[in-house]
């Protein structure tokens, strides 16, 4: 029987249109799965869920290491001893690098000595100490003619001085250059920093391991205290708890000292009114109380840490101590040893390029991770947020 070719091509025809007929639906469907994802997506609730899932996910066990023969998970062991045995002698390094950072801690405090005579006005350099090049002539001679113009103008007024004595305002410059002192530093603690004369720091070779800062003030209309006090405590032995988490020294404890404040000259505490009604006669009157006032001094007054360490710290006071931890670990390790390259703010530029230098390694490093089809994210916990390794 022979087949009708124009019947045959309809046929044909129909089957192509019921095939593109299908292939609209599903992009169709597609196109509609997708703008349906986007919506639900912008729901906070779904949002919220799916964050929660994906977190929930995150270190978790792959099961595999649960899944090994019993002889096998034995050796584990085996190994996990090696490595306690491994971060002991890790301990016991980082102990003879503070012993070392004391020593030549040593050979840097005269020159640290010599730095405050002349930022203070008691030592005036020669010309072959003042004979230092300048990667930026140029620039320098132009600021020069600036400053020049600026002090004419100045005494022009009858204000300023053509010659101060020292470096005025060196360490208040300083903190208002670093950020992380900036956050501290408020606007009625400066007339005080003006009479910041030096910075310094000494370590303790004996345990516990630690270190102080000295901070230098001359005669102010604030507090009678020539010298302000801030020691850290340090630690450096893996935790029996959880000693594969060892990384080196950390600070656990700190303590300030005492301020003896001239009257009315407390910038730590601040008077507030309130008005109060009594409840039976209902008269109104008004009392005054001191509250906690924002100042750089509170520095000196860290909240006081359990001596049992099994004893819970609160948020707050954990969040303090990080802050107030990293502050003194980054004077201790930047500020006073670099004190005039953060003054001219050339210091700052080195800590922006390293911040920049890793950010752009994590970024690597992450996506480094999403390409490995056998990366797993580590199961290991967060560790404490007081902790402020010194490596």
């Amino acid at each position: 029987m022979s087949a009708d070719p124009e019947k045959a091509m309809e046929v044909v025809d129909d089957n192509d249109h019921e095939d593109l007929e299908d292939e609209e639906d599903e992009d169709e469907d597609g196109v509609d799965a997708k703008t349906m994802s986007a919506q639900l997506l912008k729901d906070p609730a779904v949002l919220a869920a799916l964050q929660g899932k994906l977190a929930s996910m995150v270190g978790s066990s792959s099961g595999y290491i649960q899944s090994l023969p019993a002889p096998v998970k034995r050796r584990i062991k085996a190994l996990k001893k090696i490595q306690l045995e491994a971060t002991k002698i890790e301990a016991k390094f980082y102990e003879e690098v503070h012993q070392l950072e004391c020593k030549y801690h040593k050979m840097y405090t005269p020159l640290y000595e010599k730095r405050a005579t002349i930022t203070k006005g008691d030592y005036e350099p020669n010309d072959d100490e003042c004979d230092f090049p300048s990667d930026e002539e140029d620039e320098d001679e132009e600021l020069a003619e600036e400053v020049k113009e600026k002090v004419k103008l100045e005494q022009e007024k009858g204000e300023g001085d053509s010659n101060p004595s020292g470096i005025p305002d060196f360490w208040l410059t300083i903190f208002k250059n670093v950020e992380m002192l900036q956050d501290m530093l408020q606007e009625h603690d400066e007339p005080v920093m003006k009479h910041l004369t030096d910075v310094q720091v000494t370590f303790s070779e004996s345990n516990p391991m630690g270190f102080t800062l000295y901070f230098y003030f001359s005669p102010n209309e604030y507090f009678t205290n020539t010298v302000l006090t801030k020691e850290y405590e340090m630690k450096c032995e893996p935790a029996e708890d959880d000693p594969f988490n060892f990384e080196g020294p950390e600070i656990f404890k700190c303590k300030g000292c005492p301020i003896d404040w001239k009257k009315g000259k407390n910038l730590t505490v601040k008077t507030v009114k309130k008005k109060q009604k009594h409840k039976s006669k209902g008269s109104v009157r008004t009392i005054t109380k001191q509250v906690k006032n924002d100042s750089f001094f509170n520095f000196f007054d860290p909240p006081a840490i359990p001596d049992d360490p099994e004893a819970e710290v609160d948020g707050d006071t954990q969040e303090i101590l990080t802050a107030d931890f990293e502050l003194g670990h980054y004077i201790r390790e930047r500020i006073v040893p670099r004190a005039v390259l953060y003054f001219t703010g050339e210091a700052l530029e080195d800590d922006y390029d390293e911040e920049e230098e890793d950010e752009e390694d994590d970024e690597e490093l992450g996506e480094e991770e999403e390409d490995d089809p056998d990366y797993k994210p580590s199961a290991k916990g967060g560790q404490n947020p007081a902790d402020c390794k010194q490596q």
